[in-house]
């Protein structure tokens, strides 16, 4: 089976019980505590360049659209 998605092979294998624990067991990702995975924008879904600055929870991109809306505005 190769496959980089773990869904898909729980889906093939589910009827083998014991292939399937000893693959969710080793193989399915673990659930993260903390880091930037755990954080995504609200808007779009990246993960990468989030403003956490007043409880804004919006990646770089989208506060740069919506910023005038949100009642910043930019000095120049």
């Amino acid at each position: 089976m190769t496959t980089t998605h773990h869904s898909k092979v729980l889906t093939q294998i589910k009827d083998k019980p014991g292939k399937y624990a000893k693959y969710k067991k080793h193989n399915v990702p673990k659930e993260r505590q903390s880091g930037k995975t755990k954080r995504p924008c609200v808007r779009c879904g990246r993960f990468g360049g989030h403003i956490r600055s007043f409880s804004l929870g919006l990646c770089r991109q989208c506060f740069r659209e919506n910023a005038t809306e949100l009642g910043f505005k930019q000095y120049s």
